[in-house]
């Protein structure tokens, strides 16, 4: 029995890391490239900001400094009836920067997430001529050459481009959360079929969004999805369930973020999200629970093999030799993985920590959702 187990957990660790493998090659790289006035589109970049107040300026300034012809971008922040300052400090940039606005999104109506009606403030606040929408969050920060890179990799076929970004992890609860959720999601996903054309399916951050403006017009824009918490998924299905190409591309060379302060920001932010991210409450709880199990087999799976070893059995001996590579290449995965996220190398050993963690969020994701409490900034959401 030993040996049998060990075996399928040798078999399942190498399966799962060739999933990874396949989903991290899945997604091509954005690479820097600039445009000419010639051939730039007129984009409008729209950020939607609810209490950003240490994060607004760092965004905007990272935009205003994006090596686009000038007269080919606008830059509208919309303030989302925030509580801490950022709506002051958006009128103080636009003062001093001619081509961004300042904005405010209005009392939120009924039916209505905040973040979407900012967006949908925003969309129909872009000049008539914006012939790309720019959806990109407060936490971004983007290198120069970012937008014209993003529109010069759109094809005449593609109607949203979405960005992976390159995550900055500070705290201990972003160093321990944020790479564990990642990994699951790089052994529970199919991007290359998400990426297929022929599938509603599709994988997107709205951390930026890059939307060809008649596609977002024509499937209704963000009030289509209005009320939706994982406004990012819903929009991108409605232009792939239209015929139109949704394409997500790793933007780690131009594109950062620090999603995340702490515990207090990283449980609730994962909460919201985490059902609509892992395909709806059963995939995610599933995912979930199968997480838990494999990552504390593999460091109790080679342990009883040991005890029984050191007793005299020679299966659980031979047993051994497969349960201890397992949890070995495991423990390298995970440590390599912290490594580059840039956290400390011990971190990648708390992996099992991380995933229990992740389950009792997703279990409190699934609290919320049952009592009509998805509760984010200071807001809560039937």
């Amino acid at each position: 029995m030993e040996l049998l187990a060990s075996a399928a957990l040798l078999s399942l660790i190498v399966l799962l890391l060739m999933r990874a493998c396949r989903q991290r090659n899945a997604l091509s790289s954005l690479k820097p490239r600039s445009i000419s006035v010639s051939s730039a589109a007129s984009v409008a970049i729209i950020v939607p900001a609810r209490n950003e107040a240490a994060n607004i300026t760092p965004c905007l300034r990272s935009l205003v400094g994006q090596r686009y012809p000038a007269e080919r971008l606008n830059i509208l922040a919309i303030d989302d009836q925030s509580e801490d300052g950022t709506a002051r400090i958006l009128q103080d940039f636009a003062r001093d920067h001619p081509y961004v606005a300042g904005l405010s999104s209005g009392p939120l109506r009924n039916g209505w997430t905040g973040k979407c009606q900012a967006c949908w403030r925003g969309a129909k606040a872009a000049p008539g001529g914006a012939e790309w929408l720019c959806f990109i969050d407060a936490d971004m920060r983007a290198e120069p050459l970012l937008i014209a890179s993003a529109v010069a990799a759109a094809a005449p076929d593609v109607a949203m481009i979405s960005l992976a970004p390159r995550h900055r992890l500070v705290s201990f609860a972003e160093r321990l959360m944020i790479p564990c959720g990642l990994y699951a999601l790089s052994f529970r996903q199919d991007l290359p079929r998400a990426q297929a054309q022929d599938t509603s399916e599709t994988s997107v951050t709205g951390q930026f969004m890059l939307v060809r403006r008649e596609a977002y017009d024509a499937v209704g824009g963000h009030a289509a999805v209005a009320g939706a918490i994982c406004e990012d998924l819903e929009l991108a299905r409605l232009l792939k369930r239209s015929g139109r190409r949704v394409l997500m591309m790793n933007g780690a060379r131009l594109l950062s973020t620090r999603m995340y302060n702490g515990w207090s920001d990283l449980w609730p932010g994962f909460a919201k999200n985490v059902l609509d991210t892992f395909g709806g409450p059963g995939p995610a709880l599933a995912t979930a629970a199968a997480a838990i199990f494999v990552s504390w087999s593999l460091l109790l799976l080679p342990l009883f093999d040991y005890v029984v070893c050191r007793g005299g059995s020679g299966e659980a001996c031979a047993a051994l030799t497969l349960a201890l590579p397992a949890a070995l290449v495991a423990i390298g995965f995970h440590v390599t993985g912290a490594i580059y996220f840039g956290a400390p190398m011990w971190y990648g050993l708390l992996f099992p920590v991380g995933y229990a963690l992740g389950a009792l969020i997703a279990l409190d994701g699934l609290r919320r959702r049952l009592t009509g409490r998805v509760a984010w900034k200071g807001r809560v959401y039937s």
